[in-house]
């Protein structure tokens, strides 16, 4: 089965016009706006057994697929917007980067309706963001981004960054306080390789941004029963060995799996310097295990040109190996169940230094070095790891990106 439908613009707004006349009494046409952002980039990584990339979806990298890459953060991106009256809106945005099987086709990123029922309460229907992290809104723009990308260590725990449902958000607003808090329910299918697919159902988050002065707070909780039908033919052969392979299968299978996310962040930005950082920890009862992320990213803004340091890390609290049956035929399942539990395990740390030039209005050149850290014999963010992988060495990431607007 394919991903979701695009949901047609065209649709939307015919919605809107409908719920709009009686509530008008005329017809009015919608102003329209368009708008974009783009990333061209090339990244080297001198791991040659594996794959830098910048999510886990991603087909190839920078390391093994290519030493030179220019999928890794390259990306452009598309919103239209339709503004009718003063209370409904309907926004699509559409995003080519690179997907599950290495094309760049066009995807669509947010499709929805949005109607304002008072001047704090506002309704989103359709594809919306799916708000689990600070800057989720815009994580896929590079140049509202101070850094080359965003810190895998905390992005990768949701890698999904969109929903279909409905959003609810609220803003009060008290002297120089902003609150704003979100409400999301909904689901998403996502197209893995060979035809398989990643189930996000019953999916609900509720998040909350407070904004004072140059000061921003974060907090969000998310959780969704995820399934992933490529491994149910692996863990049905588990199950064919009885209560023992049960055992195995439900401990380790993600079969309407509960995933449970927390999320706190920060930002300082008083103009001429900036500090922020998140924390999120992603768990479920899965050969995923538990996994914690962090990072904290500084830098000083002197004219047109930004220096900045992230540091960042990832643990991981899960099993890395499991004795399986006690029977010789099922040794081929046993060795593969270690096999999923250690590739799916990352534990790492991560510094970065970088810098961000403003050369000309709405466009941005950045430069990044990455020194990746691996532990515990794991691949860290890695990707497509091949037999030669030892993941015993230090990895050096250099990224360079011109990023753009409109």
């Amino acid at each position: 089965m394919k991903q979701l439908p695009a949901i047609r613009l065209s649709h939307v707004l015919l919605i809107v016009s409908f719920i709009a006349l009686p509530v008008r009494g005329d017809v009015t046409a919608p102003s329209w706006n368009i708008n974009g952002f783009g990333t061209l980039g090339v990244a080297h990584s001198d791991e040659d057994q594996a794959d830098f990339t910048t999510g886990l979806l991603a087909d190839e990298g920078a390391g093994y697929s290519d030493e030179w890459s220019l999928k890794v953060d390259s990306k452009v991106g598309v919103q239209l917007t339709a503004n009718f009256a003063s209370k409904f809106k309907a926004v699509l945005q559409v995003v080519s980067e690179q997907g599950h099987d290495g094309s760049f086709d066009p995807q669509i990123e947010w499709a929805n309706v949005s109607y304002d029922i008072t001047p704090e309460l506002t309704v989103r229907i359709g594809r919306t963001v799916q708000p689990s992290f600070m800057t989720s809104e815009y994580r896929k723009v590079g140049y509202a981004n101070p850094t080359v990308r965003p810190p895998a260590e905390v992005y990768n725990l949701v890698p999904v960054t969109n929903s279909d449902g409905i959003d609810v958000s609220y803003q009060s607003r008290f002297n120089e306080v902003t609150n704003t808090l979100h409400l999301l329910f909904g689901k998403k299918t996502t197209d893995l390789p060979d035809g398989f697919e990643m189930e996000s159902d019953d999916s609900f988050t509720l998040a909350n941004t407070l904004e004072w002065r140059d000061t921003t707070l974060f907090a969000a909780y998310s959780q969704t029963d995820l399934t992933v039908d490529v491994l149910t033919p692996f863990f049905n052969g588990f199950r064919a060995f009885g209560p023992e392979g049960e055992y195995i299968a439900d401990r380790f299978d993600l079969d309407d799996t509960t995933v449970r996310i927390i999320s706190l962040g920060g930002r300082y930005d008083p103009g001429t310097w900036f500090i922020l950082g998140e924390w999120a920890n992603n768990r479920s009862r899965s050969f995923v295990g538990e996994h914690r992320g962090w990072y904290l990213t500084g830098g000083v803004r002197i004219a047109s040109l930004t220096p900045y340091l992230t540091f960042a890390d990832q643990r991981a609290k899960g099993d890395l190996s499991h004795p399986g049956l006690p029977f010789p035929q099922a040794q081929p399942l046993n060795e593969t169940l270690n096999l999923l539990l250690s590739q799916n395990t990352s534990d790492q740390s991560r510094i970065a230094v970088g810098a961000r030039w403003d050369f000309a209005p709405s466009v941005a050149l950045k430069v990044q070095y990455d020194r990746i850290d691996l532990r515990r014999g794991t691949r860290g963010v890695l990707s497509n790891t091949q037999p030669g992988f030892e993941g015993d060495e230090p990895v050096s990431v250099f990224s360079t990106t011109v990023d753009f607007v409109f």
